[in-house]
């Protein structure tokens, strides 16, 4: 499986009927990830305004009509790839299971697609925090960063002494795991997070 090393502390993986549907769901959200993380650079340096404001524009639609027609055109196409995934066990688009128009599905490929997803993923959620933060985009606040970085950075904001803790417990997590199974004698198979 690309992208797998081993570690699944929540025993996502208990489960082998839905291991290749959760990557298949990991990689729909990494790409929509790389496309939004793109898409929020792309108007931060054209300098458009600030990217969480964009769906506040007036269109050729009102927003409950562009609401509805959203939510209506994601369910068909949801509903085509689900039934897509059940037959042949991979996404596609437009009844082409699996979508590959270039040939592009090698194992490396794949890998480093998972890769990308995953460091999309992380990057979009720096940006809505250093949103809900700051006030700032990522541009503005690379070069908020870049003029003065003792004073602008995460462990200096409203948010600093939260931040460590959390790096502390994240950088503990593994290690507490491992002292886990190391005392246990292994895999404790009685233990499930997810009730699944």
């Amino acid at each position: 499986m690309a992208g797998d090393r081993g570690f699944d502390p929540l025993r996502f993986c208990g489960n082998k009927n839905l291991v290749k549907w959760y990557q298949e769901a990991e990689l729909m959200n990494g790409r929509w990830s790389m496309a939004a993380v793109a898409g929020i650079l792309f108007t931060d340096l054209l300098g458009k305004g600030p990217w969480w404001e964009a769906g506040a524009k007036e269109y050729f639609l009102d927003t409950k009509t562009l609401l509805v027609v959203e939510i209506v055109v994601m369910a068909v196409l949801e509903a085509a790839r689900l039934e897509g995934f059940k037959k042949t066990g991979e996404c596609g688009v437009l009844g082409s299971f699996p979508f590959d128009p270039l040939g592009m599905k090698s194992e490396e490929m794949k890998v480093k697609e998972v890769k990308n997803g995953r460091l999309a993923m992380l990057a979009f959620l720096g940006f809505c925090s250093q949103a809900a933060v700051t006030g700032m985009g990522p541009i503005e606040g690379l070069k908020a960063h870049i003029a003065d970085p003792f004073h602008n950075n995460i462990y200096t904001s409203k948010v600093g002494n939260e931040f460590l803790l959390a790096v502390i417990v994240a950088s503990a997590w593994p290690m507490y795991i491992a002292g886990k199974n190391a005392i246990s004698g292994g895999e404790d198979e009685e233990f499930r997070p997810i009730p699944w």
